[in-house]
């Protein structure tokens, strides 16, 4: 019985991981470079002749750099191992593969330090640290996107579960070794920062003491060099110049200090909003951490995890510009850390009342963790208009026999590109495929001009036949709006009788998830005499569909 408990919980956070995916399938524009990237590895192969002609002409990239090159590491990885599983169900399906490959990664590396965790502080205690890392919204949503971030995750949470105490001694020096290799790789191949991170293990390792700095020079050299081995060669072939890609994100970042053009928040951000957001269960960071500490008989194993993490915040707190993704990786630790203090208190709840109560508001905090992070995945995923605009323009069009063009030119502004349309989304065959019997007749290219110039210019705006635009003054000519896609806005309270901002005109319009909302909102206040809490939407990409000479204004409809 106890095994099979176990495994059901176990498996609980890879089958999140996936629902968080297929409930939000659609990225936005930070994930866009690898999302990109792995695209058109796999559309578009690896030249070993002519290769900068065959990459600059497809590849995203020599369009879109960024502010600075990323690795191709992680698309590499993604795509040639995701490519079998593609060419098995459908080209169409790749985004969501490639993806759920990421997060399966990341679910394997949560679960090898749940196993550390059991073998550390027992059955009881792993089964807290799984239950509560299930029930925390950002590591389950974010596992499967393809941010550095998320690459790196697995390399930082695979070196934490090496660095939770091990019942034999003598092998934690090896273990500590085996951690500042995994931390090298994660800090030389994908995030730059996490040389903080290895700092602050290396120096509690010291204080402790566990190491002995010689002890740990030859594997961070060593790995060092295997890291610029990887990264150096498949990078500079990608971006067709001798680069490491790290060191340019450091010196952007660190140097010259130019994230912070991304914006500035305030020294104590990671502390007073990103990481009680991250661990979502309140009782997490109020009562279960500290008491891990201030409890002898957690206190030692429980510094172990947190001393490390909190002084790796501290430090990285001097960076002006910061995200709570930039912090993602002292979750897992931090996680092991308030499951000590669950496990104590829990296993004496029959000790005193105390106890007791504590225990019981404890199995209540899952509760209300996981009712915290359901919503906020509903929520989350009402934030990617530009996905569900260009799924929804691709249905309006395959339905509307009408139409008597073969191929259509689409234009998707700045707002639809960096909520959800990606080059996955735009060709659902890998180029030059063969076209399977049912597909639609209609095919698709697509335009992605920023250039406000341009964009001014009557002549740009004739050789498009539908656009997806934030703004529907923007296309220039004649123009007609033939479905809005809606995005959310706030939390909005409605009384009995109280009217819906935005409703009226044009709401017929409404597709995608804003209408399963207005659906859903109708039949929930048809049952409570007029109450509501829930999203407020708000338009955000109106798909657009140009008018022909003559034409008069119709309505495609799905």
């Amino acid at each position: 019985m106890g095994g099979a408990i176990d495994t059901f919980i176990s498996l609980l956070i890879p089958t999140l991981v996936i629902i968080h995916l297929v409930v939000a399938p659609y990225t936005k524009v930070e994930e866009s470079f690898n999302i990109q990237a792995t695209h058109d590895i796999l559309a578009y192969g690896l030249p070993t002749k002519n290769i900068y002609k065959h990459l600059s002409s497809h590849y995203d990239h020599f369009d879109f750099p960024g502010a600075v090159p990323r690795t191709f590491l992680g698309p590499v990885l993604l795509a040639g191992i995701g490519q079998p599983l593609i060419i098995l169900v459908g080209f169409q399906h790749a985004q969501l593969i490639v993806r759920g490959l990421l997060g399966i990664s990341n679910s394997a590396a949560l679960l090898v330090f749940k196993r550390n965790v059991e073998r550390a502080f027992g059955r009881s205690a792993a089964r807290w640290y799984a239950l509560l890392q299930a029930t925390q919204f950002h590591i389950l949503f974010y596992a499967s996107r393809p941010l550095p971030n998320m690459f790196a995750f697995s390399l930082t949470t695979l070196a934490f579960s090496q660095l939770i105490t091990h019942p034999d001694p003598r092998r934690q020096g090896v273990r500590y070794n085996v951690a500042i290799a995994l931390l090298t790789l994660a800090t030389a191949i994908f995030r730059s920062e996490l040389a903080i991170l290895m700092v602050t293990v290396t120096l509690y390792g010291l204080i402790v003491p566990h190491i002995s700095l010689t002890h740990i020079i030859a594997p961070f050299l060593a790995f060092f060099a295997l890291s610029l081995l990887i990264s150096v060669p498949i990078d500079s072939y990608f971006w067709q110049k001798p680069v490491w890609p790290e060191l340019w994100g450091f010196y952007y970042n660190a140097v010259l200090g130019s994230s912070s053009a991304w914006g500035v928040s305030p020294w104590h951000y990671y502390f007073t909003s990103a990481l009680p957001k991250i661990l979502t269960n309140p009782a997490t960071s109020t009562v279960l951490i500290p008491f891990a500490l201030w409890n002898p008989g957690t206190a030692k194993q429980a510094r172990s995890l947190v001393v490390p993490s909190l002084l790796f915040i501290t430090i990285y707190s001097i960076q002006p510009h910061k995200e709570a993704r930039f912090i993602f990786y002292v979750a897992p630790p931090l996680t092991a850390a308030a499951a000590l203090g669950a496990d104590y208190i829990f296993s004496r709840r029959t000790k005193s009342v105390l106890f007791a109560t504590l225990s019981s508001a404890i199995a209540g905090s899952l509760l209300v963790s996981l009712i915290i992070s359901t919503s906020m995945l509903g929520i989350s995923s009402l934030n990617y208009p530009g996905g569900e605009a260009l799924s929804a323009l691709k249905s309006l069009v395959a339905s509307s026999p009408s139409l008597d063009i073969q191929t259509a030119s689409v234009h998707t502004d700045v707002l639809s590109c960096m909520t959800g349309v990606t080059l996955f989304g735009q060709n659902s065959y890998r180029p030059g495929d063969p076209r399977p019997a049912h597909a639609a007749a209609i095919s698709f290219t697509f335009d992605k001009t920023e250039d406000e110039a341009t964009l001014r210019n009557p002549l740009f705006w004739e050789k498009f036949d539908f656009v997806l635009a934030e703004d529907t003054g923007e296309p220039i000519g004649p123009w007609e709006t033939i479905g809005v896609v809606e995005g959310f806005a706030s939390i909005e309270v409605l009384k009995p009788g109280e009217k819906i901002r935005g409703d009226g005109e044009g709401s017929d319009q409404v597709l995608g998830r804003g209408a399963i909302v207005r659906r859903v909102r109708e039949w929930v206040r048809a049952r409570t005499g007029g109450w509501w809490v829930g999203p407020r939407m708000e338009p955000r990409v109106h798909i657009m569909r140009k008018m022909r000479e003559g034409e008069a204004r119709r309505a495609v409809t799905a």
